[in-house]
């Protein structure tokens, strides 16, 4: 029996859900729901024209092996925004790589605001990312990705493991941005570098394309301040982007400086409510 028990593998999370959105008489609406396993999708009321999606992972959080797909199509005109329940935690893998991905589209005039709560990386996790996003012409895309290495209230930290995180965006089948993010072995170490964090332990990206990303640079460049971090805007292909870097001391130091920051990328909307549950 002990010997049929060793060859068993342990259970994986698994999930797959997939929203798209319509316009229907002036307002944001559901054309395509679905969702499989452990990937669950609700949809909080907004009283305007928007839409907005709570994406759940109902197994409490991932670790080696696990797997998880979303998928996203904004239709023209339409305003989605994309946000979680929580902040999704990676656990200890003692075994394999815990695999994220998203693929959103963004048709003729459609906003995106892809909003995740922040990332909390244990000890000797071990996860893989994708985000891959496709635009039309006149389409704004808002995109922040938070982490944190570890919970420093509750003395933990993350000192060695596994961080993937891969972003392409498109802009009409072109290129518009690329980066690739990898922590691995000596976590703890390697993050002191000054280049790299400077012994700080959270950490987001920030980026926007839309018709007026360098009217954002004067104003994000005094929330975020010198030390906090940085916003560049840059223009390739003949189309605009906003990159902005932000690090700080720990989770609650940097949604102190990257709210602000969002909330002024939103036209003055906050975050949304969830965030503050």
């Amino acid at each position: 029996m002990a010997e049929v028990a060793a060859g068993i593998a342990p259970q994986r999370a698994w999930g797959k859900g997939r929203l798209v959105a319509k316009p229907f008489a002036g307002r944001t609406r559901l054309a395509e729901f679905y969702q499989e396993g452990c990937a669950k999708i609700r949809l909080p009321d907004t009283f305007d024209t928007t839409m907005e999606a709570v994406l759940i992972n109902s197994s409490g959080g991932l670790t080696g092996g696990d797997h998880i797909e979303w998928s996203f199509a904004a239709g023209d005109g339409t305003h989605l925004t994309l946000t979680t329940q929580a902040c999704e935690k990676i656990y200890k893998a003692s075994a394999g790589t815990a695999a994220v991905s998203a693929r959103i589209s963004l048709g003729q005039g459609a906003t995106v605001h892809w909003l995740p709560q922040e990332t909390i990386l244990f000890d000797r996790a071990s996860i893989s990312r994708k985000l891959e996003v496709d635009l039309a012409d006149g389409a704004e895309f808002l995109a922040v990705e938070a982490v944190l290495l570890g919970r420093k209230a509750m003395g933990e930290a993350m000192r060695e493991g596994l961080f993937q995180d891969r972003w392409r965006i498109r802009k009409n089948g072109a290129l518009l941005h690329a980066e690739n993010l990898r922590l691995s072995g000596d976590i703890s170490g390697l993050t002191q570098e000054r280049a790299v964090l400077g012994g700080q332990v959270a950490f987001a990206t920030v980026f926007y394309t839309g018709a007026d990303c360098e009217l954002h640079l004067d104003k994000l460049r005094g929330l975020i301040g010198g030390i906090a971090g940085g916003v560049s805007c840059y223009r390739v292909g003949g189309e605009d982007k906003l990159i902005a870097r932000l690090v700080a001391a720990d989770g609650f130091a940097l949604r102190k400086i990257l709210i602000p920051v969002i909330s002024h990328l939103r036209k003055g909307a906050s975050v949304p409510k969830v965030w503050n549950l």
